[in-house]
């Protein structure tokens, strides 16, 4: 969730399940910076795109009529740069572009680029300390004016001021030059063995500087107008924006590919409320909208809905991860959930953790709630030959070893009650949040019945999910402020960088009152030496390095031995289209799940 952070990295992810398994998610997403190839982005996360143009529909471009999306967490407001929660950053994509866009099999291709800059091509310097654009000609903004190295320069200004707020990650940026209108070179601070970073995904994109240019800073917020309808070079134009309602757009008549008939589209509304199974029935068994986004129901409830015939369920899998995170600092402290008070159970309790890892029986939770699209996971990273296996000890439930670690850590039960103490803490009683879904509840219902066992005592709660993912951190429920013992959600990454994602668990990288509780990745307040020295290493090293999956395994291992985190379910993106809707090709885990939405196109049958 993080600069949501855009990352490279990565490996087979030989799991794509078939087109008609349920369950979705990427409650965040998280963009990085960090280690990879230097020439190549692959992940594999499922068949070969399909990159077959459309056939001709004999239809000029916006004259197809109205688009429906449903996303149940509904966009609060529609700049990608100010917000890490998907569903603002899938709201701003139909309008901004980034440089760069990652392909359904994790490869990079040119958006506002007119290339994917190379070693080889003389686009990446030679020794990874620098990486030149050359943007693609005639690109007007949506207001007419031409698109320049000017607006990415500004882009790179807008989010280098912290008071701003973005989500973007631009701590390896040492600075941005507009070489002419057309070229536009990014020097790195140190080495980036994978450079495609800064501008590259949907979670990165470019804003105009006449737009933006008075809302640089602290005041970034405030630009109402702005942020609720930016001007950019897309498919589509915002005409309204009523946050945690409803999104409208219009096709952008000066898009670059109107000549070409897209975007199909006249208009698109993305409509928010309601919750993931109405949205799913909605377009599957009723066929009243087109597409359906994170249908996190459960399998026997959606399976028979697609067997209705007016939708099909497409999935991907990339690497999100159901998980707990651990509040290493004390929610009940004054503030609370800050440094230096440390939680007085959970701080790198890494015993205490695994006795918790241990009592929960992952397999119930995926056959619940995911069915074919969640596997049981131990690690935060389930991505191919990069994963670490040596927390697999967490696959077998094992309610006596769980016990036993809480009778060596002087937990008891001395009441006779059924919950154990904490020799200061007192009963391990702790709070437990969630956005309100029916899969998540009816998992914490589980793992509350399966740590009772163990005499530790979860009280549950569940909070709206726009107000649980809200980036902007408005509301004290916000996954960012963490006010609670324990939080669960699906975390992922926007590419298939290992590296760039890990670094998510730095000390840096801990949300602070003090700066405005940026949407920063570590919402478990991880702060360990080790971890930072590791992330360094893994940073300034290419994945082609025998070392490079070593490193990032032990960075993995770190995060669950020391307690900040409980891998539950490595989980697939689940979404829901009409089968009247065209051109969608495969799934896309790595970006936007409207990423090709100017492809698209409503068929006659």
């Amino acid at each position: 969730m993080k600069r949501t952070r855009l990352l490279a990295l990565l490996a087979v992810l030989a799991m794509i399940v078939a087109a008609c398994s349920p369950s979705e998610g990427d409650d965040t997403t998280t963009t990085a910076d960090g280690g990879g190839d230097a020439t190549t982005t692959t992940a594999d996360g499922g068949d070969t795109p399909d990159t077959t143009e459309p056939p001709d529909t004999g239809m000029e471009a916006g004259s197809g009529g109205p688009l429906q999306i449903l996303q149940w967490q509904a966009p609060s407001q529609a700049n990608g740069n100010l917000s890490s929660g998907t569903k603002d950053i899938l709201a701003a994509s139909l309008v901004n572009e980034p440089l760069l866009d990652v392909a359904p099999d994790g490869s990079l291709v040119p958006d506002l680029a007119a290339e994917v800059p190379t070693v080889e091509n003389g686009g990446v310097a030679e020794d990874f300390t620098s990486i030149t654009y050359t943007l693609k000609e005639g690109v007007v903004w949506s207001d007419g004016t031409p698109f320049t190295a000017d607006d990415v320069l500004f882009t790179w200004e807008y989010c280098a001021d912290e008071l701003t707020g973005c989500s973007a990650d631009f701590s390896t940026v040492e600075d941005v030059v507009a070489v002419d209108d057309l070229t536009v070179t990014v020097n790195f601070t140190n080495p980036q063995p994978y450079p495609y970073i800064s501008f590259v995904g949907y979670t990165s994109p470019i804003i105009q500087r006449a737009q933006f240019q008075d809302c640089v800073g602290e005041g970034a917020s405030a630009c109402t107008e702005q942020n609720f309808a930016p001007i950019g070079t897309g498919p589509y134009m915002v005409t309204d924006l009523r946050p945690e309602d409803v999104v409208s757009y219009e096709y952008n008549p000066l898009y670059r590919e109107v000549e070409d008939g897209k975007p199909f589209f006249t208009t698109v509304e993305i409509k928010g409320g309601g919750d993931a199974e109405a949205s799913a029935r909605s377009v599957l068994e009723i066929g009243e909208a087109d597409y359906a986004w994170n249908l996190q129901v459960a399998p026997e409830i959606l399976q028979p809905m697609e067997a209705a015939g007016f939708g099909r369920i497409v999935t991907s899998f990339t690497a999100n991860v159901e998980h707990i995170n651990l509040n290493q600092t004390d929610p009940a402290a004054d503030p609370p959930s800050e440094f230096p008070a440390q939680h007085p159970v959970l701080y790198q309790n890494g015993e205490f953790a695994r006795a918790l890892s241990l009592a929960i029986d992952r397999d119930a939770l995926v056959a619940v709630g995911y069915g074919p699209t969640g596997v049981p996971t131990c690690t935060i990273w389930p991505v191919g030959d990069q994963a670490t296996t040596n927390q697999n000890w967490c696959l077998t439930r094992d309610v006596a070893a769980a016990n036993q670690i809480l009778d060596d850590l002087g937990y008891l039960d001395t009441d006779d009650d059924g919950v154990r103490e904490h020799p200061t803490f007192g009963p391990l009683v702790f709070t437990y949040v969630t956005s309100t879904n029916a899969v998540r509840q009816s998992n914490q219902d589980i793992i509350k019945s399966n740590w009772e066992e163990i005499g530790v005592v979860a009280e549950m709660s569940n909070q709206d999910a726009s107000l649980f993912f809200d980036g902007t951190s408005a509301s004290d429920f916000s996954i960012w402020k963490f006010f609670s013992d324990m939080e669960m959600f699906t975390n992922g990454a926007t590419a298939p960088d290992a590296a760039g994602y890990l670094d998510g668990w730095i000390t840096d990288q801990i949300p602070t009152a003090a700066l405005g509780w940026p949407a920063s990745d570590n919402m478990p307040r991880f702060s360990d030496s080790e971890y930072d020295e590791l992330a360094v290493t893994a940073n300034s090293t290419a994945s082609s390095d025998p070392a490079f999956n070593g490193i990032v395994q032990q960075m993995q291992d770190i995060l669950v031995e020391k307690g900040a985190i409980i891998p539950l379910i490595h989980r697939g993106n689940v979404s829901g289209i009409s089968n009247t809707i065209e051109g969608f090709g495969d799934p896309n885990g790595w970006s936007s799940e409207y990423w090709n939405i100017q492809d698209w196109y409503r068929s006659e049958g």
